[in-house]
């Protein structure tokens, strides 16, 4: 399955159908998220070097919802314990089918184990480092709570979690202000206003944004004593939260 340019949404389409992490999204899934999500090659970069610093000797480091295997990726080549090990997790299918290939040609010595599986349903045990490099978006926003508590409760102490989420705005404005800029990046990078606005559409019940005040409340409601903003632009955010 080679990767190809984003042409999902480029057609009119007759019927709407909710966005789903399936062989045709695996197919384009890099550029789509180049061309998507601002920033995205720095976040992944930076992902690893932050886990390097601190990464605990022995532990388990967890890539929640792990797609191609990007943030995987980094950790691999960043941290040097070479007695750790790398979770990543995914409920496709077809992304794990892919991602296996990616991380099989890849020469990074750090186990990586690779998981089809529902994140709620995998247990987060001896962590030093989780991600969810924009995940908890998708789960429902009733789950979010006690999913943070999960991984709050199976990190060591001193373990740090990685969060990067889609912002919502509550002042009108300001959330018109990012979504307007984001479309415009996303115009800058090729996509066309019919594209903009089916995926848009497609996603509309899927990914359901917070405030970035929603978000700090609920990792300092589990137990997180530092969170932090440390990446931003438009829309798109990523704290990192310490217990």
């Amino acid at each position: 399955m080679a990767d190809s340019k984003d042409k999902i949404y480029s057609a009119p389409l007759d019927k709407m159908i909710d966005f789903r992490f399936d062989e045709r999204v695996v197919s384009v899934f890099p550029d789509m998220i180049q061309r998507s999500v601002p920033g995205y090659a720095t976040l992944i970069q930076n992902i690893g070097t932050m886990a390097s610093r601190h990464v605990q000797p022995g532990s388990n480091c967890y890539d929640l919802g792990c797609s191609l295997g990007a943030v995987s990726l980094s950790l691999r080549h960043a941290i040097q314990q070479h007695d750790c090990r790398i979770v990543a997790v995914d409920n496709s299918s077809a992304m794990i089918d892919k991602a296996s290939q990616v991380l099989a040609e890849d020469d990074g010595q750090l186990l990586v184990d690779l998981r089809c599986a529902d994140i709620n349903s995998v247990a987060i045990e001896q962590a030093s480092v989780v991600v969810m490099n924009f995940t908890l978006q998708f789960i429902p926003p009733a789950q979010r709570q006690q999913l943070i508590q999960r991984i709050y409760d199976g990190l060591l102490p001193g373990g740090i979690l990685i969060l990067s989420e889609k912002l919502a705005f509550e002042d009108p404005r300001s959330d018109q202000f990012h979504i307007d800029s984001h479309h415009d990046f996303k115009r800058a990078n090729g996509y066309s206003d019919l594209e903009i606005s089916q995926k848009r559409s497609a996603l509309e019940k899927v990914l359901i944004p917070e405030t970035l005040a929603q978000h700090q409340s609920r990792l300092q409601q589990a137990g997180f004593s530092f969170v932090e903003k440390w990446y931003q632009c438009f829309n798109f955010v990523s704290m990192v939260a310490m217990k």
